[in-house]
């Protein structure tokens, strides 16, 4: 599957999507990118005159590129995916944060796989800023359910 192909599965748009690009998909991982622009409305109060990008937001970049990305991947690689029939679901995140991430900064996401059994992935992910420093790890658990009925 082309990797904009991928993209444009995902059941998120803006101002919600947070996968720009990915660089590299397999059966065991994925590395994507996302840049958090300055027009973000979050900016606006998440810090007075210091914006940061709040940590749920990177969790959620990392969800959705870590995890989401490559479980449509790895699904799609197994049964032809109809549109609009999957539904996700996080069921658990355990992040640690290193540093904050600022308006107009690019951040690329790794994902390892750790298991993906009875429609659950978990995956070991990592983001790293535009100079290659830790922004945060952890691991994130997800469930597909696939409609087949749609």
């Amino acid at each position: 599957m082309e990797y904009q192909q991928l993209i444009a599965q995902l059941p998120y748009t803006a101002p919600f999507l947070f996968v720009d690009t990915l660089s590299r998909v397999d059966d065991n991982g994925i590395v994507g990118a996302y840049t958090f622009t300055k027009e973000a409305d979050f900016y606006k109060g998440h810090f007075k005159e210091n914006p940061v990008t709040p940590g749920v937001l990177l969790t959620e970049c990392c969800a959705q590129i870590g995890v989401v990305c490559l479980g449509i991947h790895l699904l799609s690689s197994r049964d032809a995916l109809p549109q609009n029939t999957m539904q996700i679901a996080l069921t658990s995140s355990e992040m640690e944060f290193y540093l904050p991430v600022y308006p107009e900064e690019k951040v690329v996401v790794t994902s390892e796989k750790k298991y993906f059994r009875f429609q659950k992935l978990k995956c070991a992910v990592r983001m790293h800023n535009a100079d290659g420093q830790l922004v945060c790890k952890g691991l994130i658990a997800g469930m597909f359910k696939i409609d087949t009925h749609a």
